[in-house]
């Protein structure tokens, strides 16, 4: 981003803070989410406690976070206690309780069938009848081990609006994730872990240990979770290759808080869940909800989030938690059978990174039936199950790597171009021959630090942090939704009257960047061999092209130096050796290295690797 465009959104985000534009999200009313400064304490907890117990009353904590819920005494204001809480030096942000929802799906209302008159939908032939779309999951299922050849049973946490752990299709495949540690229906905490009686998970929106649905919107994405990888409506079914961890935290409704989402994810990373299932959101960023985004990808944890159903572009428009970048997050769009893009799909060419079958889709629902549903909500547990499946065959790999697995993986498809970052639709024999070949391969994931938090005290602290930095820093900082005073409806003015300089700017910038483009960027995950002035470093590609390559290193590197390297093919059969030199990209935080007039040779070897590979829109 160019200077005048840095400044310009600078003073803009400081007109904003200052002045506290208005919006329109909804929050739990009475409730803040705080965490504090520093590493959790039991003591500096305690300390802060005591000093506000005469405005508010701690309601739940979320561990090593240092994120606690608190309810504020009657007559208490939430935007007026967080205007008080601001300055405090033993807080790091305060926040509203922000309600999220599931993401409403058509079909919702269609009729039930039960077991038996689901034959009638299934096609000659295919025993894959949750969606028509041309997946290739027999030819998936050909290639799986059974539990007996290999008895790694990843978990996907399905974070919603609870599971029916009574259905048929998870009672007889064995499916659902059964906390071992704990005595059914004692009343005690047998393992300590804060919950009683957490048998088949938890249920965060009622505080009971039953994640009974009431709503079937987490039991069909269970049962698409479980179908990727085997017939779920087979009359007798194979034992379940994944489990299914049921967190409730969406009430019949189909709502639910930010604290509650909190707390699910913590729970679900604590026990051993390897995928995160988010078939919800909201349009209201949450530093809290980020924070434990960040713990699930520093835990190795795959975070697959729904893209939406407002036809709209995440790009414009952010929808949380699908637009946190985590880099172990994945962001699902939905496509009808014939490969196009559902109608009601969020889409967005940075974004939104895959999509997935979300239209017309077949799964279970409470009281052992089923039902077709569409929705982003539908393709998410399809990606989560299949995230599942590749770390089945390659449980090494962190939730970042099985992210690239997953992009590099997916089919091509023309209509996507310009809506998903990788062009592709998810494919399950792609991924689970990709998984195979990926068995090898060690832990690998780069460090994330959020750098979104508001720091606008100091002109270099928030230019540094690029064009995200004012949306992110006006969001956690709680500034927003109060009433508006004079100031803030001056902010207001003055923030349009700048928006039409920002537009251009931001056009200008575009087109510049897209100029500069010689060459397509292909994703390629994969460790790369740098010999940097003599020193030997490995570093871990993000992307190739016949210009030169996007990486990532753990050493600092100086931009313009000198840089032999060697690349190995994908299929890990080939490798080739070019100079080049170092270049460093703000945009994207990442090493590059710009090839120096590399041999015939070596851009014919890389021309050939890069016809199977995922192009990158932008990058």
């Amino acid at each position: 981003m160019n200077s005048v465009l840095q400044k310009t959104w600078l003073l803009l985000g400081l007109l904003i803070l200052s002045g506290g534009a208005a919006s329109a999200h909804e929050f739990v009313q009475g409730e803040l989410l705080i965490k504090l400064k520093g590493k959790s304490s039991s003591m500096a907890a305690e300390q802060f406690f005591g000093k506000m117990q005469n405005k508010m009353a701690l309601k739940n904590s979320y561990g090593s976070l240092n994120i606690h819920k608190f309810a504020l005494k009657p007559g208490g204001d939430v935007w007026a206690t967080i205007a008080d809480l601001r300055n405090d030096p033993a807080i790091e942000y305060v926040e509203p309780n922000y309600i999220l929802s599931k993401f409403a799906e058509s079909l919702a209302s269609s009729p039930v069938y039960s077991a038996s008159a689901v034959t009638a939908f299934l096609q000659p032939g295919d025993s894959y009848s949750q969606n028509y779309s041309n997946v290739h999951a027999l030819q998936a299922w050909a290639q799986e081990k059974t539990l007996a050849q290999n008895p790694e049973r990843p978990i996907v946490a399905i974070v919603d609006t609870g599971v029916d752990f009574s259905h048929k299709i998870f009672q007889q495949s064995g499916a659902m994730w059964v906390n071992s540690r704990e005595i059914p229906a004692n009343g005690v905490d047998d393992d300590g872990n804060g919950y009683i009686d957490d048998v088949y998970g938890y249920n965060f929106h009622d505080h009971i240990a039953s994640p009974m649905d009431n709503d079937g919107h987490g039991t069909h994405c269970a049962g698409i979770a479980l179908g990727v990888g085997q017939d779920i409506f087979a009359t007798n079914l194979e034992p379940a290759r994944i489990r299914i961890m049921a967190l409730k935290f969406l009430g019949a409704d189909g709502s639910g808080s930010t604290g509650d989402a909190v707390s699910a994810i913590y729970y679900a990373v604590n026990n051993g869940a390897s995928v995160i299932s988010n078939s919800w959101g909201g349009g209201a960023y949450s530093q809290s909800l980020h924070d434990a985004l960040i713990y699930a990808y520093n835990h190795h944890v795959i975070i697959v989030s729904a893209a939406g159903n407002n036809a709209s572009n995440n790009d414009n428009t952010s929808m949380y938690p699908a637009n946190y970048p985590v880099p172990g997050q994945i962001s699902i769009a939905a496509t009808n059978d014939s490969d196009n893009l559902a109608s009601f799909s969020n889409f967005g060419a940075n974004s939104v990174h895959l999509a997935a079958p979300g239209v017309t889709v077949l799964s279970s629902v409470p009281g052992n039936q089923f039902r077709f549903m569409s929705g982003t909500s539908m393709a998410t547990p399809f990606a989560s199950g299949l995230a599942a499946l590749i770390m089945r065959e390659a449980p090494a790999l962190t939730g970042y790597q099985v992210k690239n697995v997953l992009l590099s993986s997916s089919t091509m498809v023309g209509a996507l171009a310009g809506k998903v970052s990788s062009q592709g639709r998810a494919d399950i024999y792609n991924a689970v021959m990709a998984g195979k070949s990926e068995f090898a391969t060690a832990a690998y994931q780069p460090a994330y630090k959020d750098v979104s938090r508001a720091v606008a005290s100091t002109d270099s602290g928030a230019s540094a942090k690029g064009c995200g930095t004012v949306s992110s820093a006006l969001l956690a900082g709680g500034a927003s939704d109060g009433p508006n005073t004079p100031g803030q409806t001056l902010a207001i003015i003055l923030a349009f009257t700048l928006l039409p300089l920002i537009a251009w700017q931001l056009v200008r910038s575009r087109k510049l960047q897209v100029s500069r483009r010689r060459y397509d960027r292909f994703l390629m995950s994969s460790a790369i061999r740098l010999n940097v002035e003599g020193r030997e470093l490995i570093g871990h590609m993000r992307t190739i092209s016949e210009g030169g390559l996007s990486f990532e290193a753990n050493t600092m590197l100086e931009k313009g130096g000198i840089v032999s390297i060697q690349i190995q093919s994908p299929d890990g059969k080939e490798s080739v050796q070019v100079n080049g030199h170092i270049v460093w990209s703000e945009q994207n935080k990442a090493y590059g290295v710009q090839f120096d007039e590399a041999k015939d040779t070596v851009l014919s070897s890389i021309r050939g690797w890069t016809q199977r590979l995922v192009r990158v829109a932008n990058y």
